[in-house]
């Protein structure tokens, strides 16, 4: 019965035993290998984008900041949602990779930045000149930080106004199978034919042991990533390992399979929450993610019966047992409906 996050689930046999296939005997280092080559002509093929430059490395944090510091100069802002990982969860390692560009937050509802908001914030910054920073890259997360979504349509009407600022689009897609398998779209569509620049392509929270990949759809805003990402220590002498990952992950499109029993996992576990007086869901689920608000003592007996989530707000110390504390509960793509039932029997 645990819920605390996708990233505390195991990795896929498939992804495993790919990792045991590449063990065998020796390849050439530091991406050199056939293994590499061939993940990143994959991910060209899934993106239907073959002139993209694809980039792998070993984690979220790590892509997300080499791509953004690829992106943006030390006197620019980032732009991203008040939620964003990049802001919230990453200890400034994009302002640290940039050489000290600031994020610059922009409002929004359900974890999802507005186009007008974006449009505001970045006529806000006029007037400054020298004395005030530039605009640089707009930062979205697909899916968000709450569960939600963003579909082509707002990511284009963001792109345009990204566009008109004479700035990038970036995603952050640490769940973006998630977002894919949901709204039944490809790739492409929500990406680059949306206007996204650059995509931080996540597997190790759907899947994957440790395998993430940068991927630059236009190869000029791609110069510097690559000695960046040797900089930053993220170019593995043992590269084939991560795309051996990738390239099972990807493979018969296990990567949506994978997603899809995830969202529908969290769906179930949405709708038997639905039922409760005693819970609230605080944002519509539109992946493998939901937040729940539930009274203390409720918490108390759950986690005491062995279950497994993290609470995102207030603390089980207190004297009101009915005080509402939120919960964040993550479904990864190994739940089973017995898992989700025996923790729903547990109220």
């Amino acid at each position: 019965m645990h819920f605390a996050s996708d990233n505390a689930g195991p990795a896929h046999p498939r992804v495993i035993e790919a990792l045991a296939a590449a063990n065998e005997g020796h390849a050439m280092a530091y991406g050199e290998d056939p293994l590499t080559a061939r993940a990143v002509a994959r991910i060209r093929e899934v993106f239907e984008a073959p002139e993209a430059e694809v980039f792998l490395v070993a984690s979220g944090t790590a892509a997300n900041a080499i791509l953004l510091a690829s992106l943006a100069k030390p006197w620019q802002t980032v732009f991203a949602a008040e939620t964003a990982h990049i802001h919230e969860d990453e200890c400034g390692a994009a302002e640290f990779m940039t050489g000290g560009a600031k994020i610059t937050l922009v409002p929004g509802v359900d974890g999802k930045l507005s186009r007008d908001a974006l449009a505001a914030t970045i006529a806000g910054l006029g007037g400054r000149g020298v004395h005030g920073v530039a605009p640089g890259p707009v930062s979205i997360t697909n899916a968000t930080e709450k569960g939600t979504l963003y579909i082509h349509e707002e990511i284009a009407g963001i792109a345009g106004v990204a566009d008109r600022a004479g700035v990038p689009l970036h995603m952050d897609g640490a769940r973006f199978a998630n977002a894919v398998a949901a709204l039944g779209v490809t790739p492409a569509d929500l990406t680059w034919r949306a206007g996204v620049d650059a995509l931080s392509l996540g597997a190790t929270k759907n899947g994957c042991l440790a395998a993430e990949a940068i991927v630059v759809f236009d190869p000029a805003l791609a110069r510097e990533t690559e000695r960046r990402r040797m900089r930053a220590g993220h170019l593995l002498s043992k590269q084939r390992f991560i795309a051996a990952q990738v390239l099972a992950w990807l493979d018969d499109g296990l990567w949506l399979d994978l997603a899809a029993h995830a969202n529908t996992a969290a769906a179930r576990l949405t709708e038997g929450l639905a039922r409760r007086n005693d819970v609230r869901l605080l944002f519509e689920p539109e992946v493998n993610m939901l937040f729940v608000d539930m009274p203390r003592a409720l918490h108390r007996r759950l986690l005491a019966r062995g279950a497994a989530y993290r609470l995102w707000s207030g603390s089980l110390e207190g004297d009101d047992d009915d005080a509402p504390l939120t919960a964040r509960l993550v479904c990864d793509w190994s739940k089973t409906d017995a898992e989700i039932d025996a923790f729903l029997g547990l109220f």
